[in-house]
């Protein structure tokens, strides 16, 4: 009997036809990904349905490159000429015909057909002809030639692991072939489903035994030691402990940088850019939720996030503020108690600065088409900006976090550089006394943490360390 998942739906609730939507609302810029994913996938009921969205809607984004190339090359006319509807329902045959063997090549086709003569009045014709025959070519004919990598090494980067061209070029050109490969390979890997241990609650062999009692694979992470690996992706909220808030899901790379900042107990710590809460949580729990964590972030929506895991998490010492982290001035007064010429004074503050996330593309692979190789200067601009204007709140002696989810010198080293030569007071520390041993080969020369390039499945994280010396 042929997988009900595979046949087209009379309906316009298919889970492709929820692809397709979710797809362009991304390509259009409508919302984040995560959002709209979090939207349309809990109003499917089917588990496997659910999956399979996922599926396809990470897959397509990972590989669209490749599946641009691929249909290049059995189309007769440029891929971007046809409308935006019709490139992605190419794209989602695509990716199923080529990377996913348990669906039928027949059911692939069929769907994207059909799709495609629905939406016939809203395009103004009928591509179904057109999709059809562009996706059995896909099928029928020989298997291009991939460029070869000693005479066009950034086209092959791009078109083998699905990295806009333009990135490839730009890896290339500043790390060399066989880094910008690895860059590559770690962009484009699908992540494992990594856990931070909430070690107010339990240790991380306990949240092992929890899972391996409920027959759920899972194992110690490599580098970080509150970190837990799932041997499989799983649907995270129906698994043991996340209701009760025995563990956060988060990256090892992030698991890193709060002990870099070494909170301690009862102090006032600054998290700026601080949702969904990952940092946060974690500055709270090494804390053990005594002091208090100023939670800045400009987005309520996404500080309702934080709340929701410091209620999961058990935590109360975290309190969330909406406001601009460039006017200090503007901070609501009671924000803390200490106060200098005006401004909240802190112990210690984290500057997770907002960044290209090119060094999560693998969880975010949308950034890819929303990151252009210009955005790094405008970025750069408001990351000093923000780690100028909070410099201040910092009391003599205390310790200041930067650190971005980018790969790029114009947002790690260019910003602390520059800022460190504005304002000669401020000192960089190595971070190597707050890693663990596992974590030292990924220290630079300069003293940073940095884990691009890295080859244990880890995303790409920089911090760095400054002591305010006035």
């Amino acid at each position: 009997m042929p997988d009900p998942r595979t046949l087209p739906s009379s309906t316009n609730h298919s889970p492709r036809s929820v692809v397709l939507s979710i797809l362009l609302a991304s390509q259009r810029g409508d919302r984040a990904l995560d959002e709209a994913l979090d939207q349309r996938v809990k109003s499917v009921s089917d588990p496997r349905d659910r999956a399979l969205i996922m599926e396809l809607v990470y897959g397509v984004l990972r590989r669209q490159e490749t599946l641009d190339w691929r249909l290049g090359a059995v189309l007769t006319k440029p891929l971007h000429r046809l409308p935006a509807l019709v490139q992605m329902l190419l794209r989602i045959g695509a990716y199923q015909l080529l990377f996913l063997d348990r669906i039928p090549a027949s059911a692939a086709v069929h769907e994207a057909v059909e799709l495609a003569k629905a939406s016939a009045k809203q395009l103004g014709r009928d591509w179904g002809a057109l999709v059809n025959a562009v996706l059995r070519n896909l099928i029928r004919l020989p298997v291009p030639t991939l460029p070869d990598p000693a005479l066009h090494p950034s086209e092959y980067l791009s078109i083998s692991y699905g990295i806009p061209l333009w990135l490839s070029q730009r890896w290339l050109a500043r790390l060399g072939y066989e880094q910008a490969e690895s860059a590559c390979v770690a962009a484009s890997a699908i992540p494992s489903l990594t856990f931070r241990v909430n070690r107010m609650r339990l240790t991380r062999d306990g949240l092992l035994e929890l899972f391996a009692q409920a027959g759920i694979g899972a194992h110690s992470s490599a580098i970080s030691p509150v970190g837990v690996r799932l041997d499989k992706g799983q649907d995270v909220s129906s698994l043991p402990g996340f209701e009760t808030g025995d563990y956060y899901v988060e990256d090892e790379a992030a698991q890193l940088i709060p002990p870099i900042l070494d909170p301690q107990s009862g102090e006032s710590i600054l998290d700026v850019c601080a949702a969904p809460g990952g940092k946060a949580t974690h500055l709270a729990e090494l804390m053990g939720d005594q002091g208090t964590i100023v939670a800045l972030d400009l987005k309520a929506s996404r500080l309702e996030l934080l709340r929701d895991n410091c209620r999961r998490l058990g935590l109360h010492c975290i309190v969330p503020i909406v406001s601009d982290a460039r006017r200090p001035a503007d901070w609501p007064l009671e924000m803390t108690s200490s106060r200098h010429a005006g401004l909240p004074m802190f112990d210690r503050i984290l500057v997770d600065a907002p960044c290209s996330g090119l060094g999560v593309l693998r969880r975010h692979p949308e950034s890819k088409s929303q990151c252009l190789e210009s955005t790094f200067a405008r970025h750069q601009i408001l990351q000093s900006q923000i780690l100028e204007s909070v410099a201040p709140c910092l009391r003599p002696g205390g310790v200041l976090v930067y650190s971005t989810c980018s790969t790029e010198t114009e947002e790690t080293e260019e910003v602390i550089s520059r800022f460190c030569k504005a304002y000669p007071g401020w000192m960089r520390e190595s971070v190597v006394p707050w890693l663990p041993p596992t974590a030292l080969p990924f220290v630079t020369e300069q003293g940073a943490l940095s884990t691009m390039c890295n080859r244990v499945g880890m995303d790409g994280f920089y911090a760095v360390r400054l002591r305010n010396m006035n």
